[in-house]
């Protein structure tokens, strides 16, 4: 599977009504182009800021999939109300699973409760090619022992965008991974020095709760 890890500054006072669009209007129709939705957030203590993840089953699909969303009629009929809530939509991450997948899970539907649940998301921008390798070995025994177990890993795809009217970032050499939490207050963060000779800028630490009709909840 390819990822994009999208992070939206939102103009303000905007965020609501991108999810609320979003989630009435894109969500079906982009899976029904051939991609997955697994996850959309809002990212706490930024009130401008939405993030979301979007998967396709390689670079090739991906390619059709995003002419055939961004050229198709629900796009077009909303588009211009979707980017009347957008400050900046360039900051994107191209990713591949550094490790097993989780299973998809079911979305709720439109009125959907909010869930209870908070996702602590780490980027570490990095060098080499076997960080991963290095998290395996290293910090994720760690992270067990401390009661935090990533529930997925995902590092740069270095292949060539092929869809260069959304940019993604050819800027940052990335491993990621997510831990969920049951509520914040469950939220725990372990420091893990022995990754940090590898790092190539500081790593960055969002904070995401989940919106409605997200299906990683």
């Amino acid at each position: 599977m390819i990822y994009e890890l999208r992070r939206y500054t939102l103009l303000p006072g905007r965020r609501d009504t991108l999810i609320s669009l979003f989630e009435r209007e894109f969500i079906e129709a982009q899976e029904a182009a051939g991609m997955r939705v697994p996850s959309s957030f809002r990212e706490v203590g930024e009130r401008d800021k939405f993030t979301w993840l979007r998967a396709f089953p390689d670079m090739t699909s991906r390619k059709a999939s995003l002419e055939a969303f961004y050229g198709g009629p629900v796009w077009q009929a909303h588009r211009d109300a979707a980017n009347a809530t957008l400050a900046d939509s360039d900051d994107v991450l191209l990713l591949r699973p550094a490790g097993p997948e989780p299973a998809p899970q079911d979305r709720p539907p439109v009125g959907a409760p909010l869930p209870s649940s908070l996702y602590v998301v780490t980027v570490y921008h990095v060098d080499g090619d076997d960080f991963a390798e290095l998290f395996r070995r290293e910090a994720l025994p760690v992270l067990e022992g401390a009661g935090v177990t990533p529930a997925f890993c995902l590092e740069t795809e270095p292949a060539e965008n092929t869809f260069p009217r959304l940019p993604v970032r050819s800027d940052a050499r990335v491993f990621v991974w997510l831990a969920r939490f049951e509520t914040p207050q469950e939220e725990r963060e372990v420091h893990l020095p022995m990754l940090e000779p590898r790092f190539t800028a500081p790593a960055e630490r969002l904070r995401l709760r989940p919106t409605a009709r997200s299906a990683m909840r």
